[in-house]
């Protein structure tokens, strides 16, 4: 069905996507390839929301050269009016007669409209060229969209015993410079950093992207049932920091307040956050990735709660001993069959560090 040629094309339009990576959010990462005669003559990739998309950057591009060619696009042409026109009138308008996408949208607004379009017009259309490097780039705007959560990375950082922090709570640092480096990379691409009280309270991070230039700092997500948070906390020093709580003491809610965190009241029957309800909210605020960095007893409420998507391990070459700090506050399953599975996707060096990447499995 495509050609060598094509497979190449769609290949640098999604590198082209990729530098999107940190900037796009809540929007998807998109790139699009322009091609007249065997030869580029545009291209372009969604740079932030808000701005133009990667249609339209690469048919200014092209000009003239875009009548008669082959666009080549990571995500299926919106349809829709949103803060930018519709990326399929663009393309119509400027005359293409081909248009092949990676995959179709799954925002309902699009959800193949954007091809019928184009296909109405009589542009020729097709989709699903590298859909699985498509997919994974867009990972989270996929969830968001048709699960209507959030994907969520669980980063741990461990020794090779599996455990976290001194039984003092001392923790810095288990990992070399590399691998740390490495993590502020993973909270450049997301759209919030998840922590918990305890973390705030022992070890009071700042959770932004340091030593990576961005132009986007993620969202800061505190889960403080009571609003515990100290008012003075680093973490409030700097604006974005969400606090999930269903605390009913009017006097902390305003301090607070008064610091420019924003508070969520999350309801529940019990003293602890309702995770998947703070999930569903947190998808209607536009938030594709949540990188979580908490301590054993939040990212085991999150497995239990089979919202963690992915696990990201960082294992130093140490031993920390038998009353160290382990990484979940889990139960033992009842049996081996009723253990958690994952999948590896990954494993590399980051300096003297071992990164494990896994996927947990959903029956």
């Amino acid at each position: 069905m495509w050609t060598s040629a094509d497979y190449s094309y769609m290949a640098h339009a999604l590198q082209l996507a990729e530098r999107g990576l940190n900037t796009t959010s809540p929007n998807p990462r998109v790139g699009c390839v322009i091609v007249n005669h065997g030869r580029i003559v545009g291209e372009g990739w969604h740079q932030r929301a808000g701005e133009a998309h990667a249609e339209v950057h690469a048919l200014l591009a092209a000009g003239e050269h875009a009548r008669g060619a082959t666009a080549y696009v990571t995500l299926e042409p919106c349809s829709h009016f949103g803060r930018t026109p519709p990326c399929a009138d663009a393309l119509i308008h400027a005359g293409v007669s081909r248009v092949i996408a990676a995959m179709q949208d799954p925002n309902p607004q699009v959800a193949g409209n954007g091809l019928a379009r184009l296909q109405a017009a009589g542009i020729a259309t097709s989709s699903g060229l590298l859909e699985a490097q498509a997919q994974q780039l867009n990972r989270g705007f996929i969830q968001r969209m048709t699960l209507k959560r959030p994907w969520i990375t669980l980063k741990t950082a461990a020794s090779l015993d599996g455990k976290t922090a001194l039984s003092s709570g001392e923790s810095k640092w288990i990992t070399g410079g590399p691998a740390r480096l490495d993590v502020h990379r993973l909270r450049a691409r997301s759209c919030a950093i998840l922590t918990g009280i305890g973390t705030v309270l022992a070890d009071d991070p700042s959770l932004n992207v340091r030593d990576i230039a961005t132009t986007r700092q993620p969202l800061k997500i505190i889960v403080d049932s009571q609003l515990r948070t100290p008012l003075h906390a680093t973490i409030l020093k700097q604006p974005g920091t969400i606090i999930a709580h269903n605390c009913t003491d009017m006097s902390r809610q305003t301090a607070l307040i008064a610091t420019g965190a924003e508070l969520i009241h999350v309801v529940d029957e019990t003293p602890q956050i309702n995770l998947p309800a703070l999930m569903v909210f947190l998808a209607q605020r536009g938030i594709n990735e949540i990188m979580t960095e908490a301590g054993a007893i939040l990212n085991a409420a999150l497995i239990q709660a089979d919202l963690v998507d992915e696990w990201v391990m960082y294992v130093a070459p140490t031993l920390l001993g038998n009353d160290a700090r382990g990484l979940f506050a889990l139960p033992q399953p009842d049996n081996m069959a009723a253990r958690r599975k994952l999948n590896l996707t990954d494993t590399r060096l980051i300096g003297t560090d071992l990164r494990i990447t896994a996927q947990f499995t959903r029956d």
